[in-house]
Formats: structure tokens, sequence, C-alpha cells
């Protein structure tokens, strides 16, 4: 039987996604993540974040730049998961709040953020405990 994801997750059964075009960026949150006992699915756009949940991949909670290359932004990839995958939390990032509306998405994080800020939401909405207590 496939447990169901919106029970509670022990920390070292969530699986975040996170769609990130910046490989430093990415890299370096994706280890504070892991450090943080999460196991982590790292894309390097909307493209590469879409194809994995639509061929069957699972993730309990998106962290997703807006702007990137390819064929979609974060944005739009953040109305594909909440049509599709409504279970799954999102966190948009973003150097401009502009294309966010408060209640689309679970939590915002203004860029720059440092990654400490970014786990600790992430664990937050998880519901795990924060770095910071």
């Amino acid at each position: 039987m496939v447990p169901d994801r919106d029970e509670d997750l022990a920390l070292s059964d969530a699986c975040v996604l996170l769609v990130e075009d910046e490989v430093v960026v990415r890299a370096l949150l994706a280890d504070e993540l892991r450090a943080a006992s999460l196991t982590v699915i790292e894309a390097a756009n909307a493209d590469e974040a879409w194809a994995y949940l639509k061929s069957g991949g699972v993730a309990d909670l998106m962290l997703s730049d807006v702007r990137m290359p390819g064929s979609m932004d974060g944005i739009e990839l953040r109305r594909r998961v909440r049509a599709e995958f409504p279970g799954i939390k999102i966190v948009i990032t973003s150097g401009n709040v502009g294309p966010v509306i408060p209640g689309e998405v679970d939590a915002f994080l203004p860029k720059p953020y440092s990654f400490t800020k970014a786990v600790d939401v992430v664990l937050r909405l998880i519901g795990g405990e924060t770095a910071n207590g």
C-alpha cells in the first residue's frame, strides 16, 4: 500500500522538489535541505520539474524560482501543480513580488534570502522543527 502523503511525515520521508536554474544556489540549498533530513529532487527549470511530476515523481513541497529558461516559468509551473497535484505545498521565490498573488502559494521567499530562512520555511510547512526553534 502506498502511504498517504497527507499524513504526518517523518522528515526523512518528506520530499522537496527544488526548482532553480542557478546551479550554485540550487546545489547549496539542496545541501542545506538534505542536512535537515529532507529528501531533495533537483530540477534546473520548470520543464524538468513538470516532467518529474507527470512521470509519477513524488513531492510533498515544491520550492521554485519564478524566472527560468524553458517553455514555462515558475508561475505557470505553480498553476499546473496546484491544478493537478493539489496536495503539494508550494513556495515561490523571486526578486520581484509582482507575479505572486497572496493565497496562490503557501509561502513566498523574496530574493535574496538566506538558506537558513529557506530551510525554516520548508520545515514549517512540512511540519518539522525549524533551525531557529
